[in-house]
């Protein structure tokens, strides 16, 4: 997301208008998952305003709609991927790997409507799939015939890590809503294409989240060692100190690859639009 309301006054500046958050957001992270794509396609006034609203180098990784992957299951659906394409085409560079988000009940014997999609695509797109079936986090053939497949095809995978979430009880609302939602699946760091997805759901507490993912910093550099760039996305059940959290954790990779002699380095990050200072009152 990059329009949490709470966000404002607390890491963005406080007069920012509804409808221009993502200006303020492009100025604390790189790139975002453009959720919103799932449930619906965006219109051509929203995919010119988002244009007007980032620098050339932001990335979005949406995702298709669910009337692709969930209703039609990839199956006859052409049409409506060229036209979700077509709507976001003016964003140009910024579109980054397009996921295809696929519901748990698609099973490995789909997995030749898969290759047929994908064959179907064409490459100057990059494309990242999400699976949910447990049969593909095994280690088994089934899970050998997708990396296979997605390597062959140039695809990544997106890779979903809620360990740190369900490592405690939940308490709040937001911890119990996700707790219901939210997959438990075996963590695969595996990379079949040059721009893997990383997707770290985390606790409310952040310092708790930063030290379960301590274990991904290592990964992540000696793929950047190795050329990969792997997209990056940090989540909290509430998302309120999102876009401080995701700083942290980019810094932390960055300390991890400055440390190797490789001479690798991280782009910076921009300047972050901050809060006005707040005045107290006199007591």
């Amino acid at each position: 997301m990059w329009a949490n309301r709470e966000w404002i006054g607390r890491w963005f500046p406080s007069d920012t208008p509804p409808g221009d958050e993502l200006a303020a957001y492009a100025t604390w992270c790189t790139t975002v998952e453009g959720n919103t794509t799932f449930y619906a396609p965006p219109s051509p006034e929203a995919v010119a305003r988002w244009a007007e609203l980032t620098p050339p180098d932001f990335r979005f990784c949406f995702k298709l709609p669910q009337h692709v992957t969930h209703e039609r299951r990839l199956r006859g659906a052409q049409e409506d991927v060229t036209e979700f394409l077509s709507v976001i085409e003016p964003l140009g560079e910024r579109v980054g790997p397009i996921q295809i988000q696929l519901p748990a009940s698609f099973e490995p014997e789909a997995i030749g409507v898969l290759e047929q999609f994908l064959g179907a695509q064409s490459r100057e797109q990059t494309w990242a799939v999400e699976v949910r079936h447990l049969d593909f986090f095994v280690g088994g053939s089934s899970e050998r015939l997708l990396d296979d497949l997605l390597s062959d095809l140039e695809a990544n995978r997106v890779i979903l890590d809620s360990r740190a979430f369900f490592a405690s009880t939940p308490v709040t609302p937001p911890e119990i809503e996700a707790w219901e939602r939210k997959p438990r699946l075996p963590v695969r760091p595996v990379t079949t294409g040059n721009q893997p997805i990383v997707r770290l759901i985390g606790q409310s507490d952040t310092d708790a989240s930063m030290a379960h993912w301590r274990q991904w910093i290592p990964k992540l550099a000696d793929w950047i060692m190795a050329g990969v760039e792997p997209h990056v996305f940090t989540h909290t059940p509430d998302n309120r100190d999102a876009p401080d959290l995701a700083r942290r954790f980019w810094a932390a990779v960055r300390d991890e690859l400055d440390a190797r002699p490789s001479g690798v380095e991280l782009e910076p990050l921009p300047e972050p639009r901050r809060p006005e200072q707040q005045l107290g009152f006199f007591s």
